[in-house]
């Protein structure tokens, strides 16, 4: 952020003030794949925790035709 204030782009420190790593982690452990992998890096024991509270993918849906 300093180098946007630095660099007088207003519209980036704007970008960069509203951002929210609060919304990083969910996404994150949604896109692995191993559910043991996920709960080690959340450093979580159970697995079950990270199914209900961070798993944001919903189901596939097949084809009607």
């Amino acid at each position: 952020m300093k180098e946007a204030v630095a660099a007088g782009d207003q519209a980036l420190v704007d970008g960069i003030s509203q951002l929210q790593f609060r919304d990083v982690r969910p996404k994150a452990t949604s896109e692995i794949t191993d559910v043991d992998y996920a709960s080690l890096l959340l450093r979580h024991t159970r697995a079950y925790i990270r199914e209900r509270v961070y798993r944001r993918v919903g189901g596939l849906a097949k084809p009607t035709k």
